[in-house]
């Protein structure tokens, strides 16, 4: 597989596993071609012509030095100018694969928000009240990532020759879907039960022993788990903390996510809703793992860095 064969393939999957239908995210796709036939020459070039066809703004090929055929790829959580100089070192890197987002991708990282409005839609919250709270949390994240040194990554890649891309929302789709599938529909009375199912999972053990293992943040183990949503998985970031009353009002009982922040956990304590963080790297490794296990399939190498915990599930599917 060549460097865009891989990317259109994690863009599919992300497609293919996003809480949304394949049909919306077309018909997605088709209004955003048709506001961009409306712009003028100089707005055209100003647009990101590339969210024509891949809905996911933080998935982006951020540097091709070469594209040849991709045997052997160094994966990472975060990728930084050190995972770039190590690629150097190491023998036969064709591939760099981050998964947290890196120069323009970064900077469009708040785009993919749109999603969470769908997405809490699905588990009862009314689409007018979560896009309404989303807005001003979307603003932050946009101001946040304004003045950031986005592309100092992308930047150390081009100067030492190394092929780079960054795979955000297209695996943590995958990651969401991959819980989901596990956890809901299951008769889980209690967060402890929760909590059992979450450690069976191989990235999670492997957090565990790593001292980064699911967590109760708000609640106890006897504490009834109520209706479960994952809604803390994919959708780029964060969003509002006001949005933890309206989901348990929605009638959630806990909600399992990768990580939060002490605003989100005072709102939901507030609400009675539980929290459930089953962990960053892993969470996030796991959305890598389902993705890079299609690679393995074609012969690719995966190198793990960075916070990336790999688990191959190709000798047992």
């Amino acid at each position: 597989m060549k460097i865009q064969d891989i990317y259109n393939k994690a863009v599919q999957m992300g497609i293919d596993a996003d809480p949304r239908t394949n049909e919306y995210i077309a018909k997605l796709l088709e209004k955003r071609k048709q506001k961009f036939e409306k712009l003028s020459d100089s707005q055209k070039k100003e647009f990101d012509q590339e969210s024509l066809t891949n809905p996911y703004s933080d998935t982006r090929i951020l540097h091709i030095a070469e594209d040849r055929e991709v045997r052997k790829a160094l994966v990472g959580i975060d990728i930084e100018p050190a995972e770039i100089l190590l690629a150097k070192q190491l023998d036969d890197i064709d591939l760099v694969i981050s998964h947290h987002p890196l120069g323009r991708a970064l900077a469009d990282l708040h785009e993919v928000m749109e999603l969470q409005v769908d997405l809490l839609n699905q588990y009862g919250v009314p689409v007018n009240i979560t896009e309404g709270l989303l807005k001003e949390r979307i603003s932050e994240v946009a101001r946040g990532l304004n003045p950031r040194n986005n592309w100092r990554t992308v930047d150390t890649a081009k100067l030492l020759g190394v092929n780079l891309i960054c795979l955000h929302t297209a695996t943590d789709n995958n990651a969401a879907q991959f819980l989901r599938d596990r956890i809901e529909g299951k008769d889980l009375e209690r967060l402890e039960d929760l909590m059992e199912v979450l450690k069976e999972i191989e990235e999670y053990k492997i957090a565990i022993e790593m001292g980064a293992g699911p967590k109760l943040f708000v609640g106890s183990p006897e504490s009834r788990c109520g209706k479960i949503a994952l809604t803390e998985i994919t959708g780029g970031t964060e969003g509002s903390p006001k949005l933890m009353e309206k989901m348990a009002q929605a009638g959630i009982g806990t909600i399992v996510g990768m990580h939060t922040s002490e605003d989100h956990k005072k709102e939901a304590e507030a609400a009675n809703l539980n929290v459930v963080i089953a962990g960053h790297m892993s969470s996030d490794s796991i959305g890598m793992n389902i993705i890079l296990d299609e690679l393995e399939k074609q012969g690719i190498e995966i190198v793990p860095c960075s916070g990336f915990l790999r688990v191959s599930r190709v000798a047992s599917s």
